[in-house]
Parts: structure tokens; C-alpha cells; sequence
């Protein structure tokens, strides 16, 4: 069902005066971002009739833009994601360990998003790699999954990676499984200082390389001596890395999956009004505890829509890694060699000969006002529209894909 209000909405009533406004200001990728949300599912990008075979019943359904900061095209984007990792998962307990990146830097990181979000990416994955294969901590090679995320529940920049682990490793010689502790997998401090150390090393890098681009206040970080003094006090501050209790088991790694890999930064669900003043969503203040935590926000709509904008990556750059056991050059053997020393039989799916076909009499997709069988009539192109519409229809809008 529909929701009542969804975020394509307020891009229509408010995306006009909204890039006029930021001429200049905008990205081409951004700029895309608000044309394929606009157009999803609609006569835009064309779509199909289908008609009842029973009660003549038809429907309109039109094609989805599949950009993957659209809220309304990740569910099918997620499901096929999750069935090929599905037959991945280890028979075990699986972590759930989460590296954020300090609000100093997220000026840095806005203006730097391949770079810093890579850096992040990678600071994440060595700091995990190298303290379980320490042999004073697990000593052992592991495989885990990263999902990058850049927004706080109030759509402010918040980068951060989720990264999901199983709760061990091939040993070093590769002859064994070694496993961590029931319900502890490594020590958040010993991460914390490896993290830290690791992320400002790869930033100062990429800054002496000539990597980073600095404008409006930030310019005068061109400058390497400023560029230092900037992150002399991050090398002395707590960093923030977060590890979750363990998964109740591989089906709860993979619900959680479904939850957070295809996400984007505000769902239509959470929206609750729009005018031409204000757009109000809910939000939660995690510095609260209980239903204290469940707020309302409402931003100008041009805010709204600059939070909105502010999380949209950069073309070809890549939001879910694998890294360890799960990379890919080698991860069909790794899991096989995995399952084989924990003992675990391999996921076989069924052949499809075997698969029983769909009886001739059940209906592919069923008519919503009889139960019928609903067959293509038309297939229109885009901007085009149905060639023919009937006096009552029924507008069915569906992901193409």
C-alpha cells in the first residue's frame, strides 16, 4: 500500500524552488538522485497495462527508476542481495561490531566522500583483520561484511559502517576453526585505539597525496601545518566503536540484513505532514531512553530536501564491502573450507528440473476484484502513457524489476 506521504511528494511540491535556489550548488549526481525519485513509477519511465481474463478489470502498472537512494526501490534490491547471502552464512554466532567516524571530520568527510568514506571502509576492515589474527586476542583469520552508512536518524551527516561477524576464524595455519568467547568477540578498546590510529594515517596520506579538496570555511585545511592542527586533537580523543551483543543465530543476521544493507536515509514510512512551511517526520533521540526516545521533527522543506541530498554517494563508489574469508577472489573456497572444519553441511539449492511448475489453472497475478487471472495487454513507452484507458482503472504501480 501506498504511503500517505512519501518523499517523491515533497520533491514534487518543493524540488523546483529548491534547486533553483542552489544553482550552482548541487551535483549532477544529486540532481539525478531528485529526477529518478520524481519519476519512479510513473508514465515517465513507461510501464504495462494488464487486463482481467475473467472481469475485463484493468490496471496501470509503471516501471521503477531503481536508483539506489530511491526509498520505494530497495525492497526487491535488498531481497536479491539477501538470497545470495543467504547460502553464504556459517552454521554459528555472528557480530555485529560498528566503527563511527568523529563529528570533527564529517565537515572533511562531505566534502571528500570517495576518499574519507574509503578511508573508513578500509580503517574499519584492517583494524577487525589485524586483532583477530593478534594471537593474544583470537588468532585467527576472519571474514566479515561492511555496510556503510552516512546519516543520523534526524538526516544529519553521521558516517559510520556496520560491520557483521562471525564469531571466528580459520586459524592462522589454516588447518582449524578457532572460535572467540561465548557472547564476546574482541575487545572494543583494543579496536578503538587500532581504529583511530589507522583512519588518521590514511587520511594524513591522502592529504600529503593531494587527494582532498577543501572549499568555502575549510579552505585554509589546503595547508598541511592547519591540516595537522586539525587532527592533533582527534589522535588524543575517544573514539567511538560499537559492539552489539552477538545474533541469535544466522536467520537474525539475515533479517538485520534485510533491514540495513539497502537502506537509504529517510523512508517514506517515517514521514507524517507536509505543507509549504514545514516537512515533519519521526525521528529517534538515542540520548533518551524509552518512548522518550520517539520524536517529531519538522524542517523547512528546503532543508528537508538538503539533509536528504547530503547522503547521496558518489557515482560507481560502493556502500557494501566484503573483506577477509568473505572477499571475493576467494570466498567460494574460504566457506567451503569453513564449513568443512566446522562440520557444517553445504547449502545445495534444489536443481531447477526439479522445481514442481505452477499449476495451468492458478493465476501468475491474481485480479483485485475477482481473483482472476490479470494477463499484458500493452506495454508503453516512456513519457508515452496507455495508449487506451477505460473508464474505471486501477493505477498499479509495481517495481520493474
Amino acid at each position: 500500500m501506498r504511503p500517505v506521504l512519501e518523499v517523491a511528494d515533497i520533491f514534487h511540491a518543493h524540488g523546483e524552488a529548491f534547486r533553483r535556489a542552489q544553482t550552482g550548488h548541487l551535483s549532477l549526481g544529486q540532481l539525478k538522485v531528485m529526477s529518478a525519485i520524481q519519476a519512479c513509477r510513473t508514465a515517465r519511465l513507461g510501464g504495462h497495462v494488464e487486463r482481467c481474463e475473467d472481469c475485463d478489470h484493468q490496471r496501470i502498472a509503471y516501471n521503477s527508476c531503481r536508483n539506489r537512494h530511491c526509498p520505494k526501490c530497495q525492497g526487491a534490491a535488498a531481497q536479491r542481495w539477501l538470497e545470495a547471502r543467504q547460502a553464504e552464512l556459517l552454521p554459528l554466532a555472528y557480530y555485529h561490531v560498528v566503527f563511527t567516524l568523529p563529528a570533527q571530520i564529517g565537515d572533511i568527510a562531505f566534502q571528500n566522500k570517495a576518499v574519507v568514506y574509503g578511508a573508513l571502509f578500509k580503517a574499519a576492515s584492517e583494524t577487525l583483520l589485524t586483532i583477530a589474527a593478534d594471537p593474544k586476542h583470537l588468532g585467527a583469520r576472519i571474514g566479515l561484511t561492511a555496510v556503510l552508512h552516512t546519516w543520523g536518524s534526524a538526516l544529519t551527516h553521521h558516517p559510520h559502517v556496520h560491520c557483521i561477524v562471525p564469531g571466528g576464524g580459520l586459524a592462522l595455519d589454516g588447518q582449524s576453526w578457532v572460535s572467540c568467547r561465548p557472547r564476546f568477540f574482541l575487545p572494543v578498546r583494543v579496536l578503538s585505539r587500532l581504529f583511530r590510529r589507522l583512519f588518521l594515517e590514511k587520511l594524513a596520506a591522502a592529504h600529503a597525496e593531494g587527494q582532498l579538496s577543501f572549499f568555502g570555511e575549510l579552505a585554509g585545511l589546503a595547508d598541511r601545518a592547519a591540516f595537522a592542527a586539525r587532527l592533533a586533537p582527534l589522535r588524543r580523543a575517544e573514539w567511538v566503536v560499537y559492539a552489539k551483543r552477538p545474533f541469535a543465530g544466522p536467520e537474525a543476521v539475515l533479517a538485520y540484513l534485510a533491514r540495513y544493507t539497502h537502506r537509504v536515509a529517510i523512508s517514506s514510512s517515517r514521514l507524517v505532514a507536509m505543507n509549504d512551511t514545514g516537512v515533519t517526520f519521526r525521528w529517534k533521540d538515542y540520548r533518551r531512553d524509552g518512548q522518550a526516545r520517539r520524536k517529531l521533527m519538522t524542517l523547512a522543506p528546503s532543508e528537508f530536501i538538503r539533509r536528504f541530498l547530503i547522503h547521496v554517494l558518489p557515482t560507481g563508489f560502493h556502500r557494501i564491502r566484503h573483506y577477509g574469508l568473505f572477499a571475493n577472489p576467494a570466498r567460494a573456497a574460504n566457506l567451503a573450507k569453513a564449513r568443512a572444519l566446522l562440520q557444517a553441511p553445504t547449502p545445495t539449492p534444489a536443481p531447477e528440473a526439479c522445481v514442481e511448475p505452477e499449476p495451468a489453472a492458478k493465476p501468475l497475478i491474481a485480479c483485485p476484484c475477482c481473483g482472476g487471472r490479470m494477463v499484458l495487454v500493452e506495454v508503453f513507452e516512456r513519457w508515452s502513457g496507455p495508449g487506451h484507458r477505460p473508464p474505471f482503472q486501477h493505477v498499479f504501480r509495481v517495481d520493474s524489476s
